[in-house]
């Protein structure tokens, strides 16, 4: 079932001969055959933009762009096996890691000659571009947003969270949610010595640089420290998502990962030197 858990929460009425997309939440995210509806956003034509260029640089992992339909707009549904923590079965391989870490750096390569088309001041973005620009990251590019065949990740979805930034930046997260360094997750998939093993083997797939490992702890923690002021801004703007998540500890969550990262950081970066 595609469904982020960051997604904003709508209200909107079932859709007659539509599959509720929602994970059981209170949304508007809807399939019929192959197509998703889901709730017109500000940013939504960044995401439109950016699912079209990707489209047609031959990027077949995400989803098509369609069109829109009042206040939905129509994306191609992507097949495949979805999953959500805890990691286990397909998902927690090195076959899923590996694949999705070669998605990640095919998007990130597929996006860099949109820099110079858009105007990244005036665009609405729902995460706040960060510079240096160079290349348009997926924002969320986590376990429970991408697709698979059999162990291997062959689609993502849910482009929301797309913005300009450094490769490292989205690189720094996504290994973050795949290794992962998450403290409600130890013990899963093992503990440090997995974590910092499944960590190098997604630079190594992604072909990562030298300095992008050397800064992959300082990032993943600057990039908790973003996530989690954006939650706080928007739960003080009345966002009832973040409200919600706040209030059931999700942004303490966060807080207890960053103490993980800074308190194993020396681990983790000679692990990937």
């Amino acid at each position: 079932m595609h469904r982020n858990p960051n997604d904003d929460l709508y209200d909107h009425p079932v859709k007659k001969n539509m599959e509720d997309l929602s994970g059981g939440r209170e949304a508007s995210i809807f399939r019929k055959g192959d197509v998703v509806y889901r709730p017109l956003q500000p940013w939504s034509p960044t995401v439109h933009c950016v699912l079209e260029h990707l489209t047609e640089a031959g990027v077949k992992e995400c989803p098509v762009f369609i069109g829109i339909e009042g206040e939905q707009e129509k994306l191609k549904f992507v097949p495949g096996d979805t999953y959500n923590y805890s990691l286990s079965g397909a998902i927690a391989t090195s076959e899923a890691l590996t694949s999705a870490a070669v998605l990640l750096r095919k998007l990130h390569d597929a996006s860099v000659p949109l820099l110079s088309e858009i105007d990244i001041a005036n665009q609405p973005w729902m995460l706040t571009p960060r510079k240096p620009y160079e290349v348009i990251c997926h924002g969320d590019f986590a376990p429970y947003n991408v697709a698979l065949s059999g162990d291997t990740v062959a689609g993502v979805f849910d482009f929301d969270t797309v913005h300009p930034a450094p490769r490292v930046w989205d690189l720094a997260y996504s290994i973050y949610c795949w290794a992962p360094f998450k403290t409600e997750c130890i013990g899963e998939l093992g503990a440090l010595d997995n974590q910092v093993h499944r960590a190098k083997l997604f630079c190594d797939s992604y072909g990562a640089t030298r300095d992008q490992r050397q800064q992959l702890a300082n990032t993943m923690i600057d990039r908790l420290r973003a996530l989690i002021e954006f939650m706080r801004n928007e739960a003080h703007r009345g966002n009832a998502k973040c409200l919600n998540d706040i209030e059931h500890g999700h942004l303490q969550t966060y807080l207890s990962d960053i103490e993980y990262i800074e308190k194993n950081r020396q681990e983790i970066q000679r692990a990937l030197d």
